[in-house]
């Protein structure tokens, strides 16, 4: 026996004491297994023996040997199992020591003091665990931290909250949650998602969220979202053990008992309140200044003082305290006479009774009564705060029935009804919310009192009793209220029992659905522990170790009605023991090498282990070699991966050095892992970290990336992702991350992403990835996202948005590379393992949406409906920012309450919270997506209601949210709020206008959609809608409808449509349906009506609907029996046989055109609109068995038509022209259709139809050519040879009567065609056009590159085709032809030599010639003989001499039908050689010829402009206007020619052409208004399209365009460019425009073409005080007053209301001329009937600008001689007042002024010199003692001038002063131009005015006298026709006619009268004639035109010149007075 043995053998007889605390270790541990074994046979727990041993267990669990103190805890295990709760008295020492001791060491000692820390909970040593547990988790070493924590969690999940109390653990965990160790940040979470399965998730977040971190926050709500069900224990406390034995629990099915027990094992709720710490609030309120608050006199510091105390009292709990004084307080502040403070009071009084519950019972009731009292109230708020007070007294305890009956009593009795039923609505929520015990003992004092108030007066207050009744009934049963139903009438009493019936019903329902739950339950701990998996640690609860938990599998398995609760218990457990197999083990157990080889045996060689430890490596390899070919020779290699796998970590390990070894141990781990049928996940965690190093060395990078891809494979990439995410993250080695990244980037793109949890993936990506300070790891994450990008789309940039702005274009770049592919994405490679499906996690949609209910927290809510805007606007932003947070995914959980806020924030009095309101609501579905729909509660239709807002910017807002919300659901979910929208009345004029567009947008967006045909109703009603745009927008609204319903849903739904609907609807819906179908079934009902064809009148009948004129009868008529349809055919031919084959009466053939719109080069198939109108017009222009025929469907009956048509061809060629545009849109849709008979017949019929037009001498339109020309040329390339021969024929005889230049773009876009056929024959069309038309097309020969480029075409037939043409062109060319092919490569220029030589032999052959010599012949005679020659070898066609051109007759054909029969005008090779041939070619030449003509125009422009005689310009000017619409008319046409590809050459010239006309000003003068109307509205047009900028030079040509326009401005008649501008701001006809809309509705483009017009009014008004006199008054107020009148009042009031530019613009013209003119502006409304009823608007808003004016002394002196003082009769001052002392001295200071000019001097004398008549006794000198002598003196010498003059009956403009005034001696006077004399007697009014001439306008004359437009000053004064005498030419004043007054402007007009039958007035001998030619202003009698008239003798009229502008006004009136055109006033 050894001397060890021995001492053991002693150690045996020695105490418990000696051998537990001896000094050597084995007699220790020796002693501690025999110390087990005692326990363990020891059964009674009050054995001596363990209380002996007891206190020993402190010392032994910390012994310093390991295994000593393993064997510690393992006797320590057995003591507590055997002992009861006696032996917690030791539990605090050996809980200690274990803490200090035992947690640090190995994973069995840990386990095992985790053990002992739970039998310690078990022997309900609760408190003690937990103190200790507190220790622990403050220990230093983090190892020590994370074992405590999950013994926390082990606790807590098998003994329950019941046993383990959460609040001390919520105390624990904040400490933790910023532990630097993510291991136990980790373990923390996964114990509060514990917690939150026992305590609920809304507490938790409350307590624990706040103390959070903000990822931490994030990383919790996404786990959140796992922890679903209640959470049951599983292990009871020792004493409930004892009380319940164990096989009891187990047959609980049996019988009733079960429920019971499961109802009791239920856990109960854990109150929130319970778990948090009392706050002392009374402290800080003190502080905070509360009680000086409260007593403040001002009610917003009082509302501050309470609403601190509301904010102090919302704690959760509040310390006990004495709030007796508070509560004093508040009763008073409840009946503050401001409403605002009441309800924060009461607000207070609600928190306080939540935080205090029942320590706050006696204030409560103290508080009662008044607040009772209060309900009186009607404020909604406080109504509100009030019930929602009183139900929180009662919910927390405050309050109970019992308490509360005396002040119902008096509350039910009270006299104000609503105190009555809101004190009966309390009352019913606390008979609710109370237990059955209590409402029993009670009843009998409420049930009265409700039967009292069921004869109530007030319906509210009956409806409350009868609730409060039910509630009663439903809490304890029918039996208290049988008696008192006895009382009721029988009414009543079926009301009662209805009500009591149907709660009744609810509440039977709900408990069955409890119990069902209940039983369903009941699960066993036994049951518990066998069939699921217990957790051991916290960070199991984490997704990815998350495992699924019990309770939503027992909800699972008990979802069956509740009639087989006991059968469906069993069965449902069974089934969820079967599917919930218990999970994989992913955390590998520690295994030593012994244990390795052991368990490996005989599977390998023991050699090959020894040289796998060997240290050389050569060994090494050698045997990981061998070792590789067993394992691939093993068989069933399953069951030994992981031991293989073990073996390879161990030796050699992943720190092996030689990288030949490496690769072989990598190898042998990929084929493991490709060859096990079920590889296990541990095996993976082992290799993980040492594969991640081996991917970062570039030798082993190879191997080990095949390696995780195989990993992937056999359990899916999913996992492998996260456990990568950890290692990657954390290695010090920078390669593993960014190696490790690049091969994710191969993974995502092999596996796809369904495998993979996104949110980790794009987290770990942007945390991780993009911050690294490596570029190389930075670029393998943007690789990563990029290829994330290709399978999940856009929606990845949301999660991205924080990124820095670099990184985020380095991604943007990325996804450019990896497009979207959506499901066309498919993964490479397949996942083996079936169990990776339960880490799939929804495919493509696996982008998370968060669950935001935790953030929408009732603080939240209750901002957004604060008082204060400034709170409900952060509220509405902490909104966006949750959603922001989100990344705009969000789960629908908790958006029902926010969509209830948000929805009252519609209608906030703060229009724009109510915008950011909308802005936030479209946000919120954007990220709901799909599921807003249920979510929202109907506040789509509130949002709706936003429209009705006459902001602009509102209605925006509505419709962005609308787009976002049709962007989330389908248009068909929003169909039934629209409808109602619409039906709504208050929504408004631009409400239902946008509304109706907005649904027009989207229904354009949709192919077929039959619910839009619910839209048809409210679209119809707006039909008939007041408001112009409303109706449009309702019939481009209909038209959708109509589009995407389809005929057959329409015609169900037209009974209830009416009106002009009901008209479009039948018009349109033709097109869809079998048109010739319902004419066929109604022919015996339309018989009679075959002679009422032209009739318009649609009359609706009973059965349907007939529409005369259209001759559409709906096939609901009555069919004609017994007739079949040939026969009827017939009679109906018969019957109109006798009619007109065309009916051309009422044929407008410009208007069709027009509505056509403008017309493009390239074919276009017709759209269904245009069909419809076709058939329209077919119906109305061709009788009816014509147009029956040709719009059959059956092609036979078409032929049938044609030849109809071409029988009488020969005698209706005059009338076929009138309807050719009718005729060839018919001929254009059947080349559009298939049948080759009927197509053939058109070809056969359209040349005879030509030739007839040819005898005709009738030449297309430009229209009509656009019509049917690009068709033609796009169908020209038929796939049938005969087809496309006659096609061919066709095209070249349009060419030869249409012209070969208006032809030749046609053929060039057909250049274009996609089909080969077509381009073949457009090439060798462009050859015959060559050959034949060479000198037309002479000017687009440029286009010959495009036929060039078809040379290296890879087909054959093109490439021919197009050398052929290029050799006719070099024919006739010659060697030029080069400047015209453009750049060719060597092969093409090869070719075409090639081609050119064999042309020139052939042409030597024929002897034609050399190329070219034709053309230098031509040009040779055309220079030296002029155009004859030209003309007589049939190049050139001129006849232009005729009298069509005549200058004064052009552009005014007499007959309707001459238009079209204008010989066409072909100009010569060297272009034209006159002015004429250059208009006539600038009018009727392409672009490109006319360019020619813009050349000699610009020539003679200079010239003309340089010439010193002027004769030139004076010749022009005569041409000015119809050189301007030449140009004007040409503008849109070389526009349009620029886009179909050709050079902006034409567009330049053009634009240059018009600059350099109105330069000059004469010239410019001379434009008409017409002309200038037309030329304006183009240039404006086309500064406004978006094609412009797009063109080539398009910013020279906008440059170009703008400079045009001011120089119109500056140079054009001014009266003309206001009239012309004014008119222009009424909205444009759409037709005008040049180009279709785009993106944006016409009222939107006609808005922008307003704001142009407007600033060309703002340049004309800013000049206006300058130009006032060189502008017609009367016309310009005339057009203002059309303006005015067509607007209406109602309408200007309510664009006012809108700022609506246009009539802005025209208010400031008028106020600008009235503030110029004064009362004087009153003379110049000639053309304004003024004596209309109502009076014209113009009228008084000239009265209210006079006022404005007047009252801001803002008037302009009206002119000499009106003066503003005195009465005229006066020959002496009135005594002076100050004021009118200021005024004379202001009126000479004036005077004295104009005198001081050189151009004014003489009306300054003349002025002064009446002054000085009218008022003799005022000293004008006493004015001048400041001036100089010389200034005096000359007055004194001018004042007698013009008493000699005045004398000698000489007016001041007939007296240009001979010597200027001092201060301009050395100035010239200005001249005056030669123009027709005026006799002095004809008017003698003595009102002149001097106009201020521009300064730099010296060479035109002031106005020196003031004619009758400027109204007269004072009053109208006229001579005596026969008395001309100097004794009468005193003034002679018309009593009672005051200055300015309409009485005065009619007076002056009867004076104008007589003096126009004055007989000695001759005004036939010299009419005055307009300088432009345009108006003829002298008598038609006696016109005797004055071209140029000298004025050598001034006198001989009596009076001598005077400037032309200062009279036209008035000789324009006064030629209409005489001319009888204005009424005699």
């Amino acid at each position: 026996m050894s001397e060890e043995e021995k001492l053991l053998k002693e150690a045996k007889k020695l105490s418990w004491e000696d051998r537990l605390l001896h000094k050597n270790w084995k007699v220790r541990n020796e002693a501690n297994i025999d110390l087990a074994s005692l326990c363990d046979s020891i059964t009674d727990p009050k054995d001596s023996r363990l209380r002996e041993i007891a206190p020993f267990f402190k010392k032994m669990v910390a012994d310093s040997n390991a295994p000593v103190q393993e064997k510690a805890l393992d006797a320590l295990v057995a003591f507590l199992k055997a002992a009861d709760a006696d032996a917690g008295r030791y539990a605090k020492e050996v809980c200690d020591a274990v803490v200090a001791k035992c947690l640090t060491g190995r994973p069995k000692t840990v386990e095992k003091a985790q053990a002992v820390f739970m039998l310690w909970v078990e022997l309900e040593a609760v408190d003690v665990f937990l103190d200790s547990m507190e220790k622990a988790i403050k220990n230093k070493v983090a190892k020590a931290v994370v074992p405590a924590i999950d013994v926390l969690f082990q606790a807590l999940s098998e003994f329950g909250a019941k046993v383990v109390p959460p609040k001390r653990i919520l105390k624990m965990l904040p400490g933790l949650f910023d532990h630097q160790d993510q291991n136990v940040r980790a373990s923390s979470k996964g114990l509060t998602l514990e917690l939150c399965r026992w305590i609920g998730k809304d507490p938790v977040k409350s307590i624990l969220f706040e103390k959070m971190r903000d990822t931490m926050k994030k990383e919790l709500e996404a786990e959140l979202v796992n922890v679903m069900g209640t959470a049951k224990p599983s292990r009871k406390i020792r004493s409930e053990q004892d009380r319940e034995p164990e096989h009891e629990a187990v047959s609980e099915a049996a019988g009733p008992g079960p429920v019971e027990e499961s109802v009791a094992d239920t856990p109960q709720e854990i109150d929130e309140y319970e778990l948090v710490d009392p706050v002392d609030i009374l402290t800080p309120l003190e502080k905070s200044g509360f009680w000086d608050g409260v007593k403040a006199t001002k009610w917003s510091e009082r509302k501050e003082a309470v609403a601190e105390l509301t904010k102090l009292a919302s704690t959760k709990k509040i310390a006990p305290g004495d709030f007796t004084e508070v509560c004093r307080t508040l009763k008073k502040l409840v009946t503050d006479v401001n409403m605002a403070v009441a309800v924060e009071a009461i607000q207070a009084i609600g928190n306080l009774a939540r935080g205090l519950r029942n320590h706050f019972s006696g204030s409560s009731r103290f508080l009662l009564p008044i607040i009772l009292e209060k309900l009186k109230e009607k404020k909604p708020a406080l109504t509100e705060s009030l019930t929602q007070t009183l139900q929180a007294m009662h919910k927390a305890g405050c309050l109970n029935l019992v308490d509360i009956v005396e002040d119902v009593k008096i509350g039910a009795k009270n006299k104000v009804p609503l105190v009555r039923s809101l004190t009966l609505n309390w009352v019913t929520f606390c008979i609710e919310t109370s237990n059955k015990a209590v409402v029993l003992k009670v009843h009998k004092d409420y049930v009265p009192i409700c039967m009292e108030c069921l004869n109530d007066g007030t319906p509210d207050v009956r409806d409350a009793a009868f609730s409060a009744l039910t509630a009663v009934a439903k809490s304890v049963g029918m039996r208290p209220l049988e008696r008192s139903l006895e009382k009721l009438d029988d009414v009543r009493k079926k009301k009662l029992s209805e009500m009591i019936t149907g709660s009744g019903n609810d509440v039977s329902g709900g408990t069955s659905s409890a119990a069902v739950q209940n039983s369903g339950g009941g699960v066993s701990s036994t049951e518990f522990s066998e069939g699921l998996f217990v957790r051991k640690s916290a960070a199991s609860m984490l997704s990815g170790k998350r495992l699924v938990s019990a309770a939503p599998a027992n909800k699972k398995g008990v979802s069956v009605k509740s009639g087989n609760n006991k059968k469906v218990d069993g069965t449902g457990r069974l089934e969820t023991a079967k599917l919930t197999e218990p999970p994989e083990d992913t955390e590998p157990a520690e295994m030593n090498l012994e244990e390795i080889e052991s368990r490996l045996g005989s599977l390998i060689q023991a050699d090959i282990i020894s040289k796998l430890k060997s240290a050389l490596w050569k060994e090494r390899l050698e045997a990981i070699s061998s070792l590789k070919q067993q394992v691939e020779g093993l068989q069933d290699i399953d069951q030994s991966v992981e031991i293989f796998i073990r073996l390879l970590c161990a030796i050699p390990g992943w720190n092996e050095k030689n990288v030949q070894v490496q690769q072989q141990v990598i190898e042998v781990v990929t084929y493991l892992a490709s060859s096990a049928t079920k590889f296990p996940k541990k095996c993976v965690v082992l290799c993980l970290l040492g594969i991640s190093e081996r991917v970062a060395d570039i030798k082993t990078r190879v191997h080990a990336m095949k390696c995780l891809t195989t990993f992937s494979e056999a359990v899916g990439p999913g996992f492998v992702f996260e456990r990568l995410y950890k290692i990657m993250k954390e290695h010090k080695n920078p390669k593993v991350l960014s190696e490790g990244l690049v091969w994710m980037v191969s993974a995502v793109e092999d596996f796809g992403v369904s495998h993979l949890k996104l949110k980790d993936l794009i987290d770990f990506c942007k945390d991780t990835g993009l911050q690294s300070s490596a570029a190389a790891t930075r670029n393998a994450t943007i690789k990563v996202l990029g290829a994330l990008h290709k399978f999940i789309g856009p929606d990845i940039k949301g999660f991205l948005t924080d990124v820095k702005p670099a990184l985020l274009s380095a991604l943007d770049a990325e996804y450019e590379k990896n497009p979207y592919e959506g499901t066309s994405a498919a993964p490479k490679k397949t996942v083996r393992a079936s169990e990776s499906t339960s880490l799939s996690v929804g495919g493509l949609d696996s982008l998370p949406h968060e669950d935001i209910s935790g953030k929408i927290t009732p603080t939240l809510l209750k901002s957004l409906e604060s008082p204060d805007w400034k709170v409900r606007l952060e509220s509405i932003e902490t909104v966006n920012k949750i959603l922001e947070e989100a990344n705009k995914r969000i789960q629908p959980s908790g958006t029902g309450e926010l969509f209830g806020a948000l929805r009252g924030r519609l209608y906030d009095s703060n229009k724009n919270l109510v915008m950011a309101s909308l802005t936030t609501i479209g946000c919120v579905a954007s990220a709901l997506g799909p599921a807003v729909e249920k979510a929202s509660k109907g506040i789509l239709l509130d949002i709706l209601k936003c429209l009705g807002d006459n902001k602009k910017h509102m209605r925006e807002s509505t419709l962005s949210t609308l787009d976002a919300w049709n962007a989330a659901v389908h248009f068909d979910k929003m169909v039934p709020y629209i409808t109602s929208a619409l039906t709504d009345t208050k929504l408004g004029v631009e409400g239902r206008k946008d509304l109706l567009d907005w649904s027009s947008r989207q229904l354009s967006g949709l192919i077929e959609f039959s619910d839009a045909v619910h839209l048809l109703k409210p679209a119809a009603t707006a039909m008939m809608d007041k408001s112009l745009d409303v109706r449009k927008a309702a019939e481009g609204c209909i038209g959708e409808i109509l589009r995407v319903s389809g005929p057959e849903i329409i015609d169900k739904n037209l009974k209830d449509i009416q009106g002009p609907a009901l008209t479009l609807i039948l018009e349109r819906v033709k097109p869809y349906g079998s048109f010739q179908d319902s004419i066929e079934s109604s022919k015996g009902v339309s018989i009679g009506l075959a002679s009422k064809t032209n009739t318009k009148v649609a009359k609706s009948t009973s059965n349907g609907v007939t529409k005369h004129g259209n001759r559409t009868v709906t096939s609901r008529a009555i069919p004609t029996k017994g007739l079949k349809p040939e026969t009827v055919l017939s009679v109906q031919d018969i019957a109109v046989q006798s009619q007109a084959l065309l009916n051309i009466k009422d044929s407008n053939k410009e208007e069709r055109e027009e509505r056509m719109g403008v017309r493009k080069v390239k074919f276009e198939e017709p759209r269904i609109e245009q069909i419809q109108d076709l058939e329209n017009d077919m119906m109305k222009y061709l009788r009816e068995d014509l147009h029956r025929r040709l719009l059959s469907t059956d092609f036979k009956k078409q032929v049938d038509g044609l030849e109809m048509l071409q029988k009488v061809l020969p005698s209706i060629g005059k009338e076929i022209i009138e309807v050719l545009d009718i005729l060839l849109r018919w001929f254009v849709l059947q080349f559009c259709k298939s049948n080759t008979t009927c197509l053939l017949k058109v070809l056969e019929f359209l040349p005879e139809l030509f030739d007839s037009l040819k005898r005709e001498a009738y030449a297309l339109t430009e229209s009509e050519a656009a019509i049917f020309l690009p068709c033609l040329i796009e169908k020209v390339g038929h796939n049938i040879e005969k087809v496309r021969e006659k096609m061919r024929d066709l095209t070249k005889q349009i060419v030869q009567m249409y012209s070969a230049t208006k032809s030749y773009p046609y053929i060039l876009e057909g250049l274009r065609s996609k089909n080969n056929r077509t381009r073949i024959e457009c090439v060798d069309l462009v050859g015959f056009l060559i050959d034949h038309h060479g000198a037309e097309i002479s000017g687009h020969l440029k286009s010959l590159q495009i036929v060039a480029s078809l040379t290296a075409e890879r087909d054959g037939e093109i490439r021919k085709a197009a050398l052929n043409t290029l050799a006719t062109g070099y024919k006739i060319l010659g060697e030029d032809i080069w400047r015209y092919v453009g750049k060719l490569t060597d092969a093409q220029k090869s070719m075409l030599d090639d081609r050119f030589k064999w042309k020139v032999r052939e042409m030597e052959k024929r002897r034609e010639g050399r190329p070219g010599e034709a053309r230098a012949a031509l040009r040779r005679s055309i220079r030296e003989n002029g155009p004859d020659v030209a003309e007589q070898s049939g190049e050139v066609s001129q006849s232009v001499s005729g009298s069509i051109f005549a200058r004064k007759n052009y552009g005014q054909p007499d007959l309707n039908m001459e238009r079209h029969l204008m010989p066409h005008v072909l100009v010569g090779v060297n272009g034209p050689t006159n002015w004429n041939e250059a208009l006539d070619i600038i009018s009727f030449g392409s672009p490109e010829q006319s360019v020619e003509g813009m050349k000699v125009v610009c020539h003679e422009l200079t010239q003309a402009t340089n010439d010193p005689e002027g004769s030139l310009m004076d010749e022009l000017v005569k041409d000015a206007d119809r050189l301007v619409s030449c140009l004007a008319n040409k503008v849109a046409k070389t526009f349009d020619f620029s886009f179909t590809g050709a050079p902006s050459r034409s567009c330049k010239y053009v634009l240059n052409t018009l600059v350099q006309a109105f330069q000059n000003k004469r010239l410019a003068h001379a434009v008409k208004e017409n002309t200038l109307d037309n030329l304006i509205t183009e240039l404006l047009l086309w500064l406004l399209d978006e094609r412009v900028p797009h063109m080539d030079d398009g910013s020279q040509l906008l440059k170009a365009l703008n400079v045009l326009m001011l120089k119109i401005l500056d140079n054009a008649d001014r009266t003309s460019s206001f009239v012309v501008l004014i008119n222009l701001l009424r909205p444009l006809d759409p037709s005008r425009w040049p180009s279709p809309a785009a993106n944006e509705t016409f009222a939107a483009r006609n808005q922008k073409f307003s704001d142009l017009v407007v600033k060309c009014l703002i340049k004309l008004t800013k000049v206006l005080q300058s130009t006032i006199y060189d502008v017609d008054l009367d016309c310009i107020l005339q057009s203002i007053h059309v303006y005015l009148q067509e607007m209406g009042m109602e309408e200007i009031r309510r664009r006012a209301g809108a700022d609506d530019k246009p009539l802005r613009m025209v208010k400031t013209v008028l106020h600008e001329l009235v503030k110029l003119r004064g009362a004087a502006i009153k003379g110049h409304l000639s053309l304004v009937p003024i004596d209309m009823k109502p009076q014209p608007i113009i009228l008084a808003y000239i009265d209210l600008n006079l006022e404005t004016l007047a009252a801001a002394r803002m008037l302009t002196s009206t002119g000499p001689g009106q003066t503003h003082w005195g009465d005229s009769g006066a020959n002496n001052l009135a005594p002076a007042t100050n004021s009118a002392d200021a005024q004379l001295k202001q009126e000479l200071a004036a005077i004295f002024k104009k005198i001081g000019d050189k151009q004014t001097c003489t009306i300054g004398l003349y002025e002064l010199y009446r002054i000085t008549q009218l008022y003799p006794k005022v000293d004008i000198f006493a004015q001048l003692q400041n001036a100089s002598e010389a200034f005096r003196t000359y007055i004194r010498d001018g004042l007698a001038q013009m008493e000699k003059n005045a004398a000698a009956g000489r007016t001041p403009s007939s007296l240009p002063i001979s010597t200027p005034p001092p201060a301009s001696l050395t100035l010239s006077s200005p001249e005056f131009a030669p123009l027709s004399p005026v006799h002095t007697n004809s008017v003698n009014d003595s009102n002149s005015l001097s106009a201020k001439s521009e300064p730099t306008n010296l060479n035109l004359p002031p106005s020196c006298i003031e004619d009758n437009r400027a109204g007269n000053a004072i009053n109208t004064r006229v001579l005596a026709p026969e008395n001309a005498g100097a004794d009468q030419r005193n003034e002679r004043f018309i009593s009672g006619v005051t200055s300015g007054t309409l009485d005065a402007i009619r007076e002056r007009m009867k004076t104008m009268q007589l003096a126009a039958a004055a007989e000695n007035i001759d005004y036939g001998t010299r009419p005055l004639m307009s300088v432009n030619d345009s108006l003829n202003l002298g008598l038609s009698t006696k016109t005797r035109p004055l071209d140029h008239l000298g004025m050598e003798n001034p006198a001989q009229g009596g009076v001598l010149p005077m400037d032309e502008k200062a009279l036209s006004g008035l000789q324009a009136r006064m030629e209409r007075l005489k001319g009888g055109a204005l009424d005699p006033l």
